[in-house]
């Protein structure tokens, strides 16, 4: 999976926005497919016009785990979206994901004001869902 570091770089000498949408859909098409088994009613997020689908692990100190996180989805730039998301928040502990709103790094790359109202809400909900389960999770 690409880092959040090299796609932010990669952002920074894309110029035109159809070149950056290329590049999102670019990144959807290396994400990983998740396998059926896991397309599952709790795993699919709600609020996004496209099917998407959100897996999260856990693993080290049970009072603030590093997560890592799987997702998909059935729209090849919303699945661009998704390989955002995962970059911005896989590998943190919960208390890092909590206070990391990824929305804060769509803003830097220009890419909200670039997106549909409907794909926005979606990716919003994304966020949210991500952050929940962290704050949940993050003893305090």
């Amino acid at each position: 999976m690409t880092s959040l570091e090299q796609i932010l770089e990669d952002f920074s000498f894309l110029d035109d926005w159809e070149d950056r949408y290329r590049y999102v859909i670019e990144l959807g098409k290396a994400l990983p497919d998740l396998p059926d088994d896991k397309k599952t009613s709790a795993n699919k997020v709600m609020g996004c016009a496209s099917q998407v689908w959100l897996v999260t692990h856990t693993e080290g100190d049970p009072d603030n785990p590093v997560m890592t996180f799987e997702g998909d989805s059935d729209a090849h730039i919303v699945r661009g979206l998704v390989a955002i998301v995962l970059a911005t928040y896989s590998g943190k502990n919960a208390s890092e994901i909590a206070a990391l709103d990824a929305f804060d790094v769509f803003s830097t790359i220009g890419l909200v004001e670039h997106l549909s109202s409907q794909r926005a809400n979606g990716l919003r909900s994304m966020v949210n869902r991500i952050r929940e389960e962290a704050r949940v999770r993050a003893v305090a």
